[in-house]
């Protein structure tokens, strides 16, 4: 396929993540959002007025997906809709025809995970997870950091999501929050993609490395429930809801290199917002928590150094030209930068930097560690979503915003 002027879009989900990505969409000059969707009445009223807000043409609201994906203008749809629907939606995206860019959420069952693989296999179309924090400036400019050799053989690596959601989960009933429910019956890693993302392109994972066993360990669920107690007091219904989601998951893999991952969930406490990084080498270590970083021969023996300090010299020239061109968007800016992704994808007619593999196996982490828990943190076999191309692939495509490879000479 050709490259193309403009990329004609559908959004499906609606809620505040769903119109945040809406808002920046509409302020890409390549891109047109021809029709969006929601089940919820008032959340498509809202979604009418971004669209009208943002002063660009009227789009078609809809409430069955089902009826956007059958228009035959659309080429790709961004998808923002509850955890458990991303797959059924994206599967059906693809079958349509349209490039699917799936908002971040674990998976329920490693059905839906095969299901997404085959069908984009059979159909041809991409599903692309869409991992913003992919496009963070950290993490890019470590990967650049050890594309560059500067940490060595990487030998182990920890992330996570460390983020107090108490209030938002605690009111998820009436704000129509997915976490509401997942956290009232399920208990393992519901959100490993933040942290797992990055660092499985970094370890090149599904090109030359995969993820092979991990085992999960939950503690008690306690956060929630003492925050609805303080807040409304102990006898209020909200106060009585007993939590499976334990406040504390730590999940270990294990990489065919030989790399371990240390991943952590920490939503149900106080405490600051932390994607708990670190990556580590033969020759040094980056860590997030205290933005600092030790390579040896280059810093003082046991000590830490600013990042700071190596931020100019192993800057990503993604970071370099979007500093440039002007930070947009939430998040620190990485929302626009996996849009564009996702959006120069289609108007190349391009495989996605973020695949149906990496999907696949960053969603299954979920499920997985589900199963984990319940066997008292027994050790769980993960797929191998590629039936073992990994092992000798074809190069991704050359882009300014791939993931696999730093393309200097693109900027």
């Amino acid at each position: 396929m050709g490259a193309q002027r403009t990329v004609k879009l559908g959004v499906i989900g609606l809620g505040g993540r769903g119109r945040g990505l809406l808002t920046l969409l509409l302020g890409m000059e390549n891109v047109e959002v021809l029709a969006i969707c929601d089940a919820f009445e008032e959340r498509l009223e809202k979604g009418l007025s971004v669209v009208a807000e943002n002063e660009r043409p009227p789009a078609t609201g809809y409430s069955d997906y089902r009826e956007l994906l059958a228009r035959s203008d659309i080429q790709g749809v961004v998808i923002a809709t509850t955890w458990v629907t991303h797959a059924e939606i994206g599967i059906a995206a693809m079958r349509a025809g349209k490039y699917a860019g799936i908002e971040v959420g674990g998976a329920a069952a490693l059905e839906e995970c095969w299901e997404m693989v085959r069908t984009s296999e059979q159909t041809g179309m991409p599903c692309m997870l869409l991992e913003n924090c992919c496009y963070g400036r950290n993490e890019l400019a470590v990967m650049n950091m050890v594309k560059k050799g500067l940490l060595g053989e990487i030998v182990h690596a920890e992330c996570g999501y460390e983020h107090d959601l108490r209030e938002e989960v605690a009111m998820g009933d009436v704000n129509k929050h997915n976490r509401f429910h997942n956290y009232l019956h399920r208990n393992g890693d519901v959100y490993p993609i933040h942290g797992l993302g990055p660092v499985s392109k970094t370890l090149e994972i599904n090109r030359g490395n995969r993820l092979v066993t991990l085992t999960s360990m939950s503690s008690k669920a306690r956060g929630i429930k003492q925050w609805a107690t303080d807040k409304f007091g102990e006898n209020d219904p909200k106060a009585k809801l007993d939590w499976t989601q334990g406040d504390v998951v730590t999940t270990m893999i294990r990489c065919a290199g030989g790399e371990t991952i240390s991943i952590i969930h920490d939503t149900s406490l106080p405490r600051p917002y932390s994607r708990a990084g670190r990556v580590q080498g033969t020759k040094g270590l980056w860590m997030e928590i205290n933005h600092s970083i030790h390579i040896d021969g280059r810093t003082p023996a046991h000590k830490w150094d600013s990042f700071d300090n190596y931020l100019e010299e192993y800057e990503h020239p993604i970071w370099k030209m979007y500093q440039e061109l002007g930070v947009r968007g939430g998040h620190g800016g990485m929302d626009y930068l996996v849009l564009q992704a996702f959006t120069e994808s289609i108007m190349n007619g391009t495989q996605t930097p973020i695949d149906v593999y990496d999907t696949a196996v960053w969603m299954a982490i979920t499920v997985l560690s589900e199963e984990s828990v319940s066997l008292g943190s027994m050790p769980v076999a993960i797929p191998d979503f590629t039936k073992g191309k990994w092992i000798n692939r074809e190069p991704a495509p050359v882009s300014r915003y791939a993931l696999d490879a730093v393309h200097d000479q693109l900027f």
